[in-house]
Parts: structure tokens; sequence; C-alpha cells
């Protein structure tokens, strides 16, 4: 029987429920009272568990999958606004013990170059990245106890935080690693880290146990309760996601959801973020060995569903998606994306590799040319990360999140921000841009207080001033 507040993954991740609620949803596709009766449930912005997030999905009426679409929209401004977070990864090492059969990195892919960054190669991958315009990363590292220790990872966050070329900073860390012990997520959290992140791949056990044939990560229980060891740790933010055409995208979707509502009903606060990669080509990896491939209609769908059920929470869509798909699932849900990003050890300061990539790349352009496609959507690209340094995290950040009041600090600290970044790293053309965006956007600042204060902060920007904050 499911329990979301039981801390075993048997429990909380129950085989039987999902298929029920997976039966649930395809007995009540067509189902237009009961579609409507959850709609407006989701209006009240409480959001929805996961059998009736299920109906969504498989809802088959078309006017009303217009009207899930539309509320997925409205939502998203509701709590995010027209921001969008930027980031980058900085992958580590790509040394691992793992079999993941998904993942180049495996032990036994002779192929690719294996690198491990030393201090001064992070030295010039960040200070490449600072000169890119970046404020925010996420560290990614294989598992390797021996290659890649913990006190490894903890020496590079400091190296991280140290390093300060011109104008550039990286003023928040987040850490996608392997699984680990209450204990060491405590020395993560004392590092100074922002969000702990770490994908499923699949909530399927059978199908986790043939793609995690041997290594630590074939361990279900051990991975899949990791987010409740990080909390016990004392990390308030935690990322959740699955690799979407792993296997059936529908199981993965309820589970997902269920996996939010454990951590609700546990730690009263809910995931940070929800990541929704795809399975996408690498050194030996083909994506049509897998069986649960997506079309871009399914993932839209999918994006639109998680914003409606988790609205307060961050949904992030890395460079493994098209130009294209990005832009339609950012008005969908998605409040993060990545740009101008590598995916190979080293790949900032020397030219990249194919065979030492994770994946390969979808959406290669630069973070500026990335910067200045935001803008002419209309969205307004944001380098913040006050929230992490003020202390709203956790329920506290949940608390202004889904109350709403998360956007008196949220815009004027995005214009801040992007402020930066035309100032410092701009093409002139995207300068231009985005001042004319910021004119525009600092009328939308409600209090006449913080309108002025902002002008005030802009001017200063202007003139060399870093890093204000609300």
């Amino acid at each position: 029987m499911n329990d979301p507040k039981s801390l075993k993954a048997t429990e909380f991740i129950d085989h039987e429920e999902i298929l029920e609620s997976l039966a649930h949803g395809r007995a009540h596709a067509r189902d237009r009272a009961l579609v409507r009766a959850i709609l407006e449930k989701a209006r009240a912005r409480k959001g929805l568990d996961h059998r009736e997030a299920m109906v969504l999905l498989d809802c088959a009426i078309p006017d009303l999958n217009e009207e899930i679409f539309s509320l997925a929209k409205q939502i998203k401004m509701d709590y995010y606004g027209n921001r969008i977070v930027m980031f980058a990864p900085l992958y580590l090492s790509n040394h691992c013990v793992n079999g993941c059969l998904y993942c180049p990195y495996h032990s036994t892919n002779k192929n690719i170059a294996r690198k491990k960054l030393t201090m001064e190669d992070i030295v010039r991958e960040v200070t490449a990245l600072q000169d890119m315009g970046h404020k925010r990363l996420a560290l990614e590292a294989g598992e390797d106890p021996v290659r890649n220790p913990l006190e490894y990872i903890l020496e590079a966050i400091q190296t991280i935080y140290s390093i300060k070329h011109r104008n550039g900073a990286i003023r928040r860390v987040n850490v996608n690693i392997a699984a680990t012990t209450v204990a060491n997520y405590g020395k993560l959290r004392d590092a100074g880290i922002g969000t702990y992140i770490l994908f499923q791949e699949t909530y399927n056990r059978a199908a986790y146990g043939r793609l995690h044939p041997y290594g630590p990560k074939s361990d279900y229980d051990w991975h899949t309760e990791a987010m409740d060891r990080a909390m016990f740790g004392g990390i308030d933010d935690v990322g959740l996601g699955v690799l979407f055409g792993l296997e059936l995208y529908r199981y993965e979707f309820a589970a997902l959801l269920c996996h939010a509502e454990h951590l609700e009903a546990v730690h009263g606060v809910g995931p940070h973020t929800i990541s929704v990669p795809r399975v996408r080509a690498a050194d030996g990896v083909n994506p049509s060995d897998f069986s649960g491939g997506i079309t871009d209609d399914v993932f839209a769908k999918i994006v639109a569903c998680i914003r409606i059920s988790v609205p307060y929470t961050g949904m992030i869509v890395s460079t493994r998606e098209s130009r294209e798909c990005r832009e339609r699932v950012l008005e969908l849900g998605v409040s993060q994306i990545s740009g101008g990003s590598r995916t190979s050890v080293g790949g900032y300061f020397e030219e990249e590799t194919d065979n030492s990539r994770q994946f390969d790349v979808s959406d290669n352009r630069s973070l500026d040319e990335v910067i200045s496609w935001l803008m002419e959507l209309g969205h307004i690209p944001s380098f913040c990360t006050a929230c992490y340094r003020e202390g709203r995290t956790g329920d506290r950040f949940m608390a202004l999140c889904k109350s709403g009041k998360i956007l008196n600090c949220c815009h004027p600290n995005a214009l801040m921000t992007l402020k930066e970044y035309l100032v410092d790293y701009a093409t002139p053309n995207t300068l231009e841009m985005g001042n004319a965006l910021i004119d525009k956007e600092i009328d939308v600042v409600p209090n006449l207080k913080v309108r002025s204060l902002v002008t005030r902060k802009l001017a200063e920007i202007e003139g060399g001033a870093r890093d204000f904050r609300i």
C-alpha cells in the first residue's frame, strides 16, 4: 500500500499503486466531468496528487487539453513570472565504477578519454564560465569512491567559490553527485551548496535493475531514499528528476509525483526543482535502444502536467533539448535552463571532443545567444542567487513561493543580475535589447519603494558596483 510518510522506497514508491494510477488515468481519459473537476481543483493553486495528475496527462479531449496547457501557462506566470534562471553544468570527472547502460561513463567503456579536473583545471574552467557571465553552476561527477571521493568534491566547491575574475563570481553551486550518507550530506551543506540534485533515471524497480547491472548505483533503495538522507543531513533544497525515454513515461510521471508527495509529507517541503531530461545519444549510447522514447508533444504535456501538479517547484530543461522544444516548454512551466553548456570534463577551457561528452547537446548556442533569444521571447534572463544567500531555502522559500510573495524579491533581483550581465559580458545587440527590457520591466515592480531602490541600484551597477539583492 502506498504510504507517502514511510521512509522505505518500496512504500512511498509503491508499484501496485502506480499501476492502479495508470489504469485510473486510462479509464478516465475521456471523462469530461472528472477532468473539469480536477482542473477546478488545480485552479486553486494547491497542486494535484499523482492519480489526479494521471487523468490530466491521459486526457484525450482536445478542448480540455487546451485548458490544461492554458492553466499550466498561467500557473507558471503566477509563481515564476517571465523570469528564467540561467545555469551551466560543470563536469569534474568522468571516472565511474557503475555500469549504467544509458551513460557513456560506465566503467567498461574503453572508448572515452577518462579525465579528472585538478584544482588548477577547475580554476581555468570556472574562469571561462565567469567570462561567459555565469553565476550558478551544477557540479557533475561520476561515482568513483577512489578517484572522486567526497573530499575531492568539497575541495572543488571551496575552490569554485574562491575564484574571482574581473567582475565574475560563482554565487551558487548546486551539486549532482551519487547518493551518499547523512554525514556526507551534512558536509556538503557545510560547504555551502545550493540544491542537491539526483536523478532517479527510472522509478520502475525491475527496469532499474536491468539498467544498472553493477556498481553502487544498482542499489535501488539506497538511491531512491537519498533525498531523505540529504534533508536529514541539513540540506534544505533537493531536486528530483527522471530520464525520460528509458521506460514508459506514464509510470515515471506517476512515480515522480509520488516522490514529491513523499518529501512534502515527511519533511514539509517538496522538491525545490524537478528536471525532465530525455535520453540523448552519446559514445556507445543510442536512444533507440530503449523502449520509452517520447515525442515533443508528449514531452510538452508532461511539463504542463508537472507544473499544474507541483506548482511551486522550479522546473529545469537543459541543452539536451533543441531550441524549438525549449521555446515551447518555457511557456508551459520551465523556470530554469542552461546556456552555453559543455558536457565533457574540461570542455569550457579547452575545445570539446565528441567522445568525452556525457551526452550530445541539442542546443549549441552561446550563452549570449540564449540570453538574446530569451529576451526576444519576452522572458527576463536571471542570474539571481539571492534566496540561497539570504537564507530563503527549504520551508522558508516554499512559504514565500506558495503565497506568491516571492515575486516581490525575484523580479527586482532578476533585473539587477541581468544588468550585471549586460554591462560585463553582453554583445552590443544584446546590451541594447536588455536595457530596453529592463526599462520596460522596472515599471512592473509593484512596490514603489522597491522600484525606486532598484532604479538606484541599476544606476550603481552601470557605474561599477555589483551584487545587490533583495
